[in-house]
């Protein structure tokens, strides 16, 4: 199947064949997994749309489980919905603790479970649109603008305003080249009168503080009479002479 992925956590057999089928019936390709060790390896190696857990399951609990999918950072993106016959409001409040995203008692209606994964999951998506937005990485360059940090390799670098918004303007659309003008726009804005030519003192900068550290600013480069660009990985090994650094 090529619809979205699904990792469903049950070790009842009846029910998860229950969850599947009417989870396949909507297009949704589910993989199965029968305790939560399982599932977190089995997390890692399909980064599933959305995991449905159970709370009862063998070897890892689901509460320990979405803990342990919450810590780590290969997963931690990943919309948990907790599925249980527990009603008690504790279990609840801890499988919210834990970082569940939803939480589902048993018996429900698979219609009810169907909207819950399609809201959870468009939810995910929104989520992860806006991390990647304001979290940007770049082999091991990393750029947070929440936290206002730039890091390679986990060294960080200290920047000012204007280099930290030029950097990541440019490594948020690795492969396009940004005339001065527009790096003034967006960088600079109606901060009055600037020339172009304060873009080439500031990218000067921005490499000597890499170079403080002996950090190379790996991928920024300048196209010459145009201005710069952040290039792609894979386009490493296409530089062409006419192109500086």
């Amino acid at each position: 199947m090529s619809g979205p992925r699904l990792l469903l956590v049950e070790d009842e057999q009846d029910v998860a064949e229950l969850i599947r089928y009417n989870l396949a019936k909507e297009g949704y390709d589910v993989a199965l997994v029968g305790n939560g060790a399982d599932a977190l390896a089995r997390a890692r190696e399909i980064h599933p749309e959305v995991i449905l857990l159970d709370i009862m399951v063998p070897q890892l609990n689901g509460w320990e489980t979405c803990r342990r999918l919450k810590q780590d950072r290969e997963t931690r993106a990943i919309p948990v919905i907790m599925v249980s016959g527990r009603v008690e409001e504790g279990d609840k409040i801890l499988g919210f603790e834990m970082g569940a995203d939803d939480y589902v008692t048993k018996p429900f209606s698979p219609r009810e479970l169907v909207a819950r994964v399609r809201a959870v999951a468009r939810r995910g998506r929104d989520t992860e649109a806006a991390r990647r937005r304001h979290h940007l990485t770049a082999g091991a360059l990393e750029i947070d603008r929440h936290r206002f940090e730039v890091t390679v390799k986990g060294q960080r670098v200290d920047l000012t305003p204007r280099e930290f918004e030029l950097l990541a303007t440019l490594v948020a659309t690795p492969g396009r080249v940004f005339r001065r003008e527009e790096l003034l726009d967006v960088v600079w804005g109606q901060d009055g009168f600037v020339e172009p030519r304060t873009v080439d003192v500031h990218m000067a900068r921005l490499r000597a503080k890499f170079a403080g550290v002996r950090l190379p600013m790996a991928g920024v480069e300048t196209v010459r009479g145009v201005g710069y660009r952040f290039r792609e990985p894979a386009a490493e090994q296409r530089h062409t002479p006419a192109d500086g650094r």
